[in-house]
This record gives C-alpha cells, structure tokens and sequence, in this order.
C-alpha cells in the first residue's frame, strides 16, 4: 500500500556564521493512512526538526535535502503559497506548550475560527461558530458553547492543549504533527489527552506522527516506532517489536532509564529531627463565596535525610506548600516550621537566617538561572550574600560544587543557553546546596527532561541527599519517579492530604480511590499492559 507520507533520505543543516552543523543526516520513514507513528530519541536527536522541516517551519539559515512525499507530492519541492495552503489543511501540528502557543488577548473560539477564515473563506459566520463547537466536542472539552468565550488563562493545562488539538483539526487534516503535547500535563491528564487523540484516529481516520521521549506514551499510542540519536535513525520496527526485542544499544539504553513503579524495598535513612514541620496548613485565596481553598488542613513531617514526596495533579496543592515552606505564600491558617522555627514568628535578620535552611530546584531551569549571568555567577551568587565570599575562596566553593554535580570546573564561565536541559538542571541543584542547606525542596525537577538526563539527575540527587543528609521535600507528579526516590509519599487532591504513609504500602496497596486512579493513570513502558488497561 502506498504510504500516505514518504520522507526520503532527510538531511538538515544549519548554517551560522559560515559554519555547518548537521542536525539531520539521511533520515527516512514512511506513514500510513491512520497510523501513529512515533519519532523517539532525547533532545537533540533531531525528532522536532525533522517533524517541523515538513511544515517549512524552520529558521531560514536551515538547509534542507531529501524527499517528503504526501501523497505523492514533495513538499520540499512546494512553493510557499502552496505549502501555506497545504500546513493547516492536509498538515495539522499540536505544539508541546500550549501557553506559549495560544494568545492570551483572544478567546479560545476566535482563535480556531481563526483556522477557519484563513483556510475555508467560504465559510459563512455562523457556519464558522457551529464548526468551532463541534470541534471542541470532538476534542471532548465540556460545554463547548460555553468555552468557546474563554481564554486560555482560564482553562487547565489539559483543557488548553486540547484547545490546540482543536485548532489544528479545524480544517480536516490527514496528518496530525503532535510534538511533545503531554510532556507536562499531570499523568491522568495525558492519559485523557492520548485517549482524545487515540479515538479522533478511530474515527476521522487521522495519521498522527507523536514527537516524544516518553516510552510510556509511546507504548500507549504508537503502531510503529522510529528511533533518532544525533540526527539519525537508530531503528525503526513496530511497537511490540521494539519493545520486546529492541535492536539498537540506543533503544535499550532508552528503555532501561525508564523509570518503573515496583522498585525495591530500602532502608529507612530518616533521622529523628524534623526539618521541616507542617501542621493544620491552610492557603486561602479571596474570599466569601469567590474564596479557594488552594490549601486545606494539611499536616505533614519531612525528617533528616528523608525524602518525602507531594504526589497529586495540578491544582492539588503541591507547590503551593512548597512556596509556604519557602516564605513565598501567605499562610491563612496553621504553622509551617524549619528546624523547630515558626516562619510566622520570625522576622528580619531572624527570618534570613532560617530561610537561607532551605535550598530550591524548580522545575524549568532555563526560567530559573538568569541568562545574563554565567554558570559560576548563578551559583556563587548565594554563597556572595549569605556566606560572603568573595575572590579565591568563592572560585573554590563554587568550583567544588560543579565538581559536585558532575559538572567541570571550566564550565563556571558558560552561560545557561551554553547547556543542555539536564545541564542546567545541575547547575540549578548546586546552587540550591551551596548553602549546605537542611531542607530542600525540589518541584517537578525532571518532569521535562528526556529519560536518560532525569535518571542522572535522580541518581545525583540521591547521592549527593545521601552524602550530606539534608531533608528533601520532592513535589511531582510521575509516580514512577517516586517510587524510585522517595521514602514516604503524602498524596493531595484538591488541596486535602488523601493519603500517607512509606512509598511501598501506598504504591503497592493504595487505600484511596484516588490514589488508585493516579497509579492506574501511570504510563508504562509496555504496549501489552497498556493495551490490556484501555480493555479493562
């Protein structure tokens, strides 16, 4: 059968400054009417670039070779007004962030009529409204009349991205480009947002191409699977095939730093101090009946050297008591302590010498180092105000650090967009134990880092917890992320504490519905039992 998409022989290099790199080098693959085809490989492997050289979407200093056949005609090959006309329509593409994606000036309506206009002028008004409705029952948003006046401030992150799924099926394309669109969204999110995506193939007959590092998610949706490392194509094979017998030492490296739920008992390494000391917590924002309750009478303990999980979705309250223990948040009601110190009861130099306890790794690195200030800078700047070194003694401190984290010396003099994601994430780490800190709190660290990177940032994050003891409070979402690092898990819903207790009794016997849900949401890396759950 001839494929609906045929790429040939790809080859994409950028040019800057006089010099070529390669980023793509002879990559080829097929699509078929309906598939989903899954392109796989860890930043830079060249999966989006391949992806977004169909649509023209590339820098102009990119050079592109090859072939990239629909239905027989080269897209390479196309005029602008012609590919214009062919992206939107026959190409369809879901961005990973919809909140950079999305305009927050126009209402979620205007921005997928917006599709219709451009592409189908003959549309009249209304026919244009009723079609931007059905599109958002297609994508099984509630009360699509309703949202159609919403902006995208006002949806969730699964809400929105469905937004984008919308705006890129307004015109009935036979190839859906979806580049990352679950990487941050909260497991049973992805889970309602891969089902979307699975029954809109089944029943309009869309071939999807999914950009991904997830090998769960490429388990749960993909019918083949092709693997990319450094521009070029490792294996491709089907996705029982892959799974069950990868060819490639890069796909079985890929499929080993998979973390999994069911990792092994391990000593308890809890102290008897509680670092951090959380008791009847409540955040309220606004008041009378407006009022949320972000928080709601949560109690929880984080001893020394112990590493205690926030597990929930977005909006469960998890970072919001992060923020709390960090100074960050008003408190509405209830006490929060460092090392026995109530951060209500204490003020000015008091204060500074408490919170300086507490080091912080957020979840987006880029956002959180300054792209001014160089890798040295960013880490010494704690050290300068707090500890007040200065000349040799700072270039020592802040060169042991980066010795630390796995990181040399030299690279002091780099700056953050000089790094690679898990790079940056180190640097991040060693400034949050520059200050040898009690307490740290690390907020979904390795949600958006490819496979491999975030089981080298667990592993030092456990050693180096290991190492100097601090108590860690660990916010995520990724249960299989928990229960390789974390000794206890607190569960959130809706800003409740659900559900506590070690990582084994509540991973291996969930008392709560809820927590039952999150771990029946979980992707695993294998189509067998991802096929068996969707039948269940």
């Amino acid at each position: 059968m001839t494929p609906l998409l045929d790429v040939r022989d790809l080859t994409i290099d950028f040019v800057v400054g006089g010099e070529t790199t390669p980023a793509v080098r002879g990559v080829s693959f097929s699509l078929g009417r309906g598939e989903v085809l899954a392109l796989v490989g860890e930043s830079g492997s060249g999966k989006s670039v391949s992806a977004l050289s169909l649509l023209g979407l590339l820098p102009r200093n990119a050079v592109v070779r090859g072939q990239a056949l629909l239905d027989g005609e080269d897209l390479f090959a196309m005029t602008s007004a012609r590919r214009e006309a062919v992206r939107g329509t026959r190409i369809g593409v879901v961005f990973q962030d919809p909140g950079s994606a999305l305009d927050p000036v126009f209402s979620v309506g205007s921005q997928i009529e917006e599709m219709l206009i451009v592409h189908r002028p003959e549309m009249t008004r209304a026919a244009r409204r009723t079609r931007v409705i059905e599109l958002l029952e297609m994508v099984e948003i509630a009360e699509p009349a309703k949202r159609v006046a919403s902006y995208p401030h006002q949806l969730s992150g699964g809400q929105a991205q469905r937004v984008m799924i919308a705006i890129a099926l307004a015109c009935d394309p036979e190839v859906l480009i979806a580049d990352e669109p679950t990487t941050a969204l909260d497991v049973t999110v992805q889970r309602e947002v891969l089902d979307v995506l699975r029954r809109l193939r089944d029943r309009v007959g869309t071939a999807i191409i999914m950009i991904t590092h997830d090998m769960g998610v490429v388990a749960d949706i993909a019918d083949r699977v092709v693997v990319l490392h450094d521009g070029v194509v490792e294996e491709s094979a089907e996705v029982h095939d892959l799974f069950a017998a990868p060819a490639a030492d890069y796909t079985r490296r890929l499929l080993a730093a998979v973390p999994r739920l069911g990792a092994p008992e391990r000593p308890d390494p809890a102290g008897d101090t509680a670092v951090l000391d959380v008791d009847a917590l409540s955040v309220v924002y606004g008041r009378g009946r407006h009022a949320v309750h972000a928080v709601d009478d949560v109690t929880l303990r984080v001893r020394e050297g112990e590493i205690v999980a926030l597990a929930g979705e977005s909006g469960s309250g998890k970072s919001t008591i992060g923020r709390c223990a960090l100074g960050l948040t008003p408190i509405s009601a209830g006490t929060v302590r460092i090392a026995g110190v109530d951060l209500r009861a204490v003020r000015g130099q008091r204060a500074v010498e408490v919170k300086r306890q507490v080091g912080v790794v957020f979840q987006n690195s880029t956002a959180a180092l300054d792209p001014r200030r160089t890798v040295g800078e960013a880490i010494g700047e704690p050290l300068r105000v707090h500890a007040a070194l200065r000349g040799a003694a700072l270039d020592a401190r802040v060169a042991e650090l980066l010795d630390a984290v796995g990181l040399p010396a030299a690279w002091r003099r780099r700056y953050p967009h000089e790094l690679s994601g898990g790079q940056r994430q180190r640097v991040a780490i060693a400034r949050a134990i520059s200050l040898s800190p009690r307490l740290l709190i690390a907020d979904e660290p390795t949600s958006a880092l490819d496979v491999s990177v975030q089981a080298t940032v667990l592993e030092l994050l456990r050693d180096l917890q290991r190492d100097l003891r601090f108590a860690c409070l660990f916010i995520s979402h990724d249960l299989a992320v928990v229960d390789e690092l974390c000794d206890r898990i607190v569960v959130l819903q809706h800003g409740r504490v659900v559900e506590e207790g070690p990582r084994t009794r509540v991973l291996r016997a969930p008392q709560h519905p809820y927590t039952r849900a999150l771990i029946a949401a979980a992707p695993v890396p294998d189509p067998d039992v991802q096929a068996q759950r969707r039948s269940a």
